[in-house]
């Protein structure tokens, strides 16, 4: 995980929340609760709930801003990219990708996660639940800056 991108959703997702006092059951956008004082404050993001992370806020800005990478998906174009199209297998010729797919899919599986590894390790793809979804670190950039 990036943890400099996770630091900046963060700031976000406390940009686009207000403070919420869980004992008093009501905002408190002064970072104080006006009824009993207290600053040890949750936070509501409008409509979506409230936490005392900004996880579940993190998580909703992801789903609703951005897309997610298809790994999958990605790493065929790339194959489709370096390999041609068709494979001749004595006279008959089946498309690269499925023939791989269909007829070896643990080397399938290896080099799909050969690619993952690649992929987050030049920093072009970037997880924040451990690798179950990606997102472009260049479109997560351009969220946070904006």
């Amino acid at each position: 995980m990036n943890h400099e991108l996770y630091d900046n959703l963060h700031e976000l997702a406390i940009k686009r929340s207000v403070p919420f006092c869980m004992s008093c059951y009501h905002e408190a956008p002064r970072g104080r609760c006006e009824t009993c004082g207290t600053d040890d404050l949750a936070r509501l993001l409008a409509g979506h709930g409230v936490d005392w992370n900004s996880e579940f806020i993190i998580k909703h800005i992801l789903e609703t801003e951005l897309i997610t990478v298809d790994l999958e998906e990605s790493f065929e174009e790339m194959v489709r990219e370096c390999y041609p199209e068709t494979t001749k297998v004595a006279w008959t010729e089946f498309d690269t990708v499925d023939l791989l797919k269909s007829q070896d899919p643990i080397s399938w599986r290896c080099a799909l996660a050969d690619f993952e590894g690649q992929e987050t390790d030049a920093g072009t793809i970037t997880s924040f639940d451990n690798g179950n979804t990606y997102y472009r670190v260049e479109d997560v950039e351009r969220l946070v800056e904006s």
